[in-house]
């Protein structure tokens, strides 16, 4: 073999390393005009959507955080400890149609914070272990989750993804492709006023989004979907996991998500191979990735030579 060979068949193994070591979290490659209202997204503009379905029924949604991991929501697992009727679908786009992109795995464990109860009193957050890892393409990629420190100002326009119902228990017609939405992020403040009449106190664990005025929010069937928000370098960055409202979409009933930058310790300590957007966002590789990095110059310098 000549060195020219043995230079490019070694950086063609190096860099395939590197590339396979972490994929680029908030980054889904089809690139469109997003559509407000509740409208049908288009098939691989959200690739962190999975739905979770127990008993071949779609209950819930969830995203891809990494490629054995999967962040929902804990009332959508009210007994962890039975897993058997669950299974997750990855690359999905129709609910009730063929998806011939799609990755189907079934449930190894799921990690629910210490105490939980009930949504309307926090903790609502589960992470998802798969049996068997995903594989990465332009239909399944994860999104990225926010460091403690990483802010969601009230107003940032932002994106609910689901199958649920497109009003009080009306489901999905048709062969159901995945909605999106738009809807701004609200004050706790604000949210919390609008939720006092219900008794329902509004947690610092809790984000919530949608429009005092209603008309477009996330519905049953979405709990344990994405909340996403744009950041000003493009990145999509997932702020909360939808959680409960009082209805769908009516007035002074905003939709209510668990805060993720609540738990950014939780999920790292959990899932420590997870990168988080913010302060860690720009972390050094580590491990195996770190070493080729740091030995890749003078190796191509020698086989070079």
């Amino acid at each position: 073999m000549s060195l020219g060979t043995q230079f490019a068949a070694t950086l063609f193994v190096v860099t395939g390393f590197l590339a396979s070591y972490a994929q680029e979290c908030g980054r889904p490659t089809v690139l469109e005009n997003r559509i407000v209202g509740g409208m049908d997204a288009t098939d691989g503009a959200w690739p962190w959507q999975v739905s979770v379905q127990k008993d071949a029924a779609h209950v819930c949604g969830g995203s891809i955080i990494t490629e054995n991991w999967i962040l929902s929501a804990a009332h959508c697992f009210p007994n962890p400890s039975d897993l058997s009727s669950y299974t997750i679908y990855a690359g999905w786009y129709y609910l009730n149609n063929l998806n011939p992109h799609q990755s189907i795995h079934r449930v190894r464990n799921v990690v629910i914070p210490s105490g939980y109860v009930a949504p309307t009193e926090g903790k609502d957050v589960a992470l998802v272990r798969l049996s068997t890892p995903l594989t990465w393409s332009d239909w399944i990629r994860p999104v990225c989750l926010p460091a403690s420190g990483t802010l969601f100002p009230a107003g940032m326009p932002c994106y609910v993804t689901g199958w649920g119902d497109i009003r009080n228990e009306v489901p999905l017609p048709g062969a159901g492709p995945l909605q999106e939405v738009q809807v701004p992020i609200i004050s706790q403040g604000s949210c919390r006023a609008m939720y006092q009449m219900e008794q329902v106190d509004i947690l610092y664990d809790m984000i919530c989004a949608g429009f005092q005025e209603g008309g477009k929010d996330s519905c049953q069937g979405d709990s344990g979907g994405p909340l996403v928000c744009q950041m000003v370098n493009g990145t999509w960055v997932q702020a909360g996991v939808v959680s409960f409202g009082q209805g769908c979409a009516e007035a002074n009933q905003p939709g209510v998500y668990a805060r993720l930058t609540s738990y950014s310790s939780f999920i790292k300590d959990n899932v420590p191979e997870v990168g988080l957007y913010g302060r860690a966002h720009r972390q050094r590789p580590q491990g195996a990735a770190a070493v080729l990095l740091g030995c890749l110059c003078p190796v191509l310098v020698l086989l070079w030579l």
